[in-house]
C-alpha cells in the first residue's frame, strides 16, 4: 500500500472516531483553507487570489446560470446597433468607507482600468470601449467601437470591471497599486497576515442582504495532507476548488464515503488539455502531433487517476460550452494507428524501444505545475502511454511562476493546460489565443494559417450576427481540432469538502468565485 494512501486510512479513521475541536473559534467564523494566500487584492490587477476579489467588490451586472441579472446597476438598454450600453445605476449602494456609489465613481474606475489597457488587453471589452460616459448622477454610458457580443458577460467577470473605492487610487488610479481594499461588496477584509491568513468581516452596512456569517477566515496551509489534518482536527470548514493541490483526489473519494463531511461536485466547468508546440522542430509535423493524439489513453486517465470525477474530453470544449456543438473528428485511444503512422513518417524502432530518424531520437519534454501532485500524476501517466509508441517524453515539473514564464517565452514542445470555464470560454479564452503572454498563442503560432485564425477570432467578437458567428465558431474549432494543437484530456468539476454544520454551500457561475455570502451555520442566526 502507497504512503499516501496509508496517511489518508488514517485521517479517515480520525473523522469516524471522533475528535474535539481544538480551536476556541467564534462559532460564527467560518474557516476556508487554500494553498494560496489572497496577496493583492487590487480589483483591476491581476495579483490576487480572484476568491477574495469577488468577496469585496462588486459588478454592475452579474452572471447567473439563468443568464445576465442586475447588480449595482438596475437596468441598462443597448442603442446604436450594439455599439452603446446605458446603465441605470442604484441609488442606495456605498463603499465601506462609505462613499457614495454613482456615476461618477464608476467613470472614474473605467478609466483607471483604461489606462492600463496593454495589461488588460486579453480582455477584448477592453480593446473596444472607445469611451465611457456620465449622463446624470446615476446613469454611465459604454460607447464601443464594434458591436461586441460579449459585452454584458466581460463586465459580469470577476476582473477587471469591478469598483474600488477612489480614496485607495494612487497617483489617480490603480495600476500602480492601492492605498486600501475598499468595495461594496458583503465582506471587508479586516486583516491579512501573508502567507499565514486573512480574516473578513461582513459588511453590516451592506447594500443587499447582509451575510449569516460574522467572519470569513482565509488559512493559508501549503499543501493538501495539511489541509486532510485540519480537516481531521475541526480547525477548519470549508476547502473549494478545482486545483489538484487542494485536495488528493485519493482522499476527497474516500471521504466522500464517509460520514463525517460532505461533498460537492460542480457540473464540468473547464477543459483539462495538453498544448503541443506547433513551432517546435518535431512536434512542427501534423502527422506527429496526430499520432501523439491517438497514443493518450484518456478513459484510463479519468477512471484510474480521476476517479471518475470527471469525464472524458474528446474535444478541446465539451458540446454544452456555447457555440461548441459541432461534429468534429474524435481521435479515440488507439496506440496501433500511433505506431503505423511514425513508422509511414520514418521514425523506426531501435534496441532502446526508442524510435530515431537518421539517428535523432524521438524524445519529447512536457512541462507541468510542480505545485499540483494531480498534473504529476497524469503526467507520469502520459509518458507511459508514449513509451508504448517509442516516444521518450521527459517530464519536468516547475513552480508555479517558472511554468508560467514558459507559457510566455514557448520553451516547450508540450505543457499541461486548462481552459478558463464559463463564463470565460469560448470568447474570452479564444480572444487570449492572440496574445504571446499565453501558453495557446505560443503553441499555435507554429500554425500555417495562425494569422487567418487571429483574425477570425476578432470578427468573431465583434460579429452582430448569431447565425454568422457560429459559423466563425465551427471554422475556428475545425482547424485547431484537425490541426492537433491540443490534446483533450477531460472537463474539470469544482470539488468541495465541507463541515456538515455549514450549511447554503453552492456555486457560481464562475469557478473563481465562492459565494461565501449564500453560507450559513445551523442553529445560529
Amino acid at each position: 500500500m502507497k504512503i499516501t494512501s496509508i496517511i489518508i486510512l488514517l485521517f479517515l479513521s480520525f473523522f469516524i472516531l471522533g475528535c474535539e475541536n481544538s480551536n476556541n473559534k467564534n462559532p460564527n467564523e467560518l474557516v476556508y483553507a487554500s494553498t494560496k494566500d489572497i496577496r493583492d487584492i487590487n480589483p483591476h490587477l491581476y495579483r490576487g487570489e480572484m476568491a477574495a476579489q469577488n468577496m469585496v467588490f462588486e459588478p454592475l451586472i452579474i452572471d447567473t446560470k439563468d443568464g445576465i441579472k442586475p447588480w449595482l446597476a438596475k437596468s441598462w438598454e443597448i442603442k446604436d446597433d450594439g455599439k452603446s450600453y446605458i446603465f441605470n445605476l442604484k441609488e442606495n449602494v456605498s463603499f465601506s468607507d462609505g462613499t457614495k456609489f454613482d456615476a461618477n465613481i464608476v467613470k472614474k474606475n473605467f478609466d483607471a482600468i483604461l489606462k492600463n489597457r496593454v495589461r488588460h488587453a486579453w480582455l477584448e471589452l477592453v480593446n473596444e470601449i472607445k469611451s465611457t460616459e456620465v449622463i446624470d448622477q446615476y446613469t454611465f454610458k459604454i460607447n464601443l467601437k464594434n458591436p461586441y457580443y460579449p459585452t454584458l458577460t466581460e463586465l459580469a467577470m470577476t476582473r477587471p470591471f469591478r469598483f474600488i473605492s477612489p480614496k485607495c487610487f494612487k497617483n489617480g488610479g490603480t495600476k500602480e497599486g492601492v492605498a486600501c481594499y475598499k468595495g461594496t461588496g458583503p465582506w471587508i477584509l479586516e486583516e491579512h497576515e501573508k502567507n499565514n491568513f486573512a480574516l473578513f468581516q461582513r459588511n453590516k452596512n451592506y447594500w443587499n442582504k447582509i451575510p449569516k456569517i460574522e467572519t470569513i477566515k482565509w488559512r493559508v496551509i501549503p499543501n493538501h495532507q495539511s489541509i486532510l489534518l485540519a480537516l481531521q482536527k475541526n480547525e477548519i470548514d470549508l476547502i473549494f476548488g478545482s486545483d489538484g493541490d487542494m485536495i488528493n483526489l485519493n482522499a476527497f473519494s474516500a471521504i466522500e464515503k464517509k460520514n463525517n463531511l460532505k461533498t460537492l461536485l460542480s457540473n464540468p466547468i473547464a477543459s483539462r488539455a495538453i498544448l503541443l508546440n506547433t513551432n517546435k522542430p518535431i512536434i512542427k509535423d501534423l502527422k506527429i502531433r496526430e499520432a501523439l493524439s491517438y497514443a493518450v489513453n484518456k478513459e484510463a486517465i479519468v477512471k484510474g487517476i480521476l476517479n471518475n470525477s470527471e469525464t472524458v474530453a474528446k474535444t478541446l470544449f465539451s458540446k454544452t460550452t456555447p457555440y461548441c456543438n459541432i461534429d468534429l473528428k474524435t481521435k479515440e485511444f488507439n496506440p496501433n494507428k500511433s505506431k503505423e503512422i511514425l513508422k509511414n513518417l520514418g521514425w523506426e524502432l531501435k534496441e532502446d524501444k526508442i524510435r530515431y530518424k537518421k539517428d535523432m531520437p524521438l524524445r519529447l519534454k512536457l512541462y507541468y505545475n510542480a505545485n499540483n501532485a494531480q498534473e504529476k500524476t497524469i503526467s507520469e501517466y502520459i509518458q507511459s502511454n508514449f513509451k508504448d509508441i517509442g516516444v521518450d517524453l521527459k517530464i519536468i515539473g516547475e513552480e508555479k511562476q517558472s511554468f508560467l514564464d514558459r507559457q510566455q517565452s514557448g520553451d516547450f514542445d508540450l505543457q499541461y493546460g486548462l481552459s478558463w470555464g464559463i463564463p470565460y470560454d469560448p470568447q474570452s479564452f479564444i480572444s487570449s489565443w492572440r496574445r504571446p503572454a499565453h501558453g495557446d498563442y505560443q503553441a499555435q503560432v507554429g500554425l500555417k494559417r495562425k494569422n487567418w485564425l487571429d483574425k477570425t477570432v476578432k470578427s468573431i467578437l465583434i460579429e452582430p450576427n448569431e447565425e454568422k458567428r457560429k459559423e466563425l465558431y465551427t471554422q475556428i474549432f475545425t482547424y485547431i481540432n484537425d490541426q492537433n494543437v491540443y490534446i483533450p484530456l477531460s472537463y474539470s468539476r469544482t470539488k468541495v469538502v465541507f463541515n456538515p454544520r455549514v450549511k447554503g454551500v453552492t456555486f457560481n457561475i464562475s469557478q473563481y468565485e465562492i459565494p461565501f455570502e449564500k453560507m450559513y451555520f445551523e442553529n445560529i442566526k
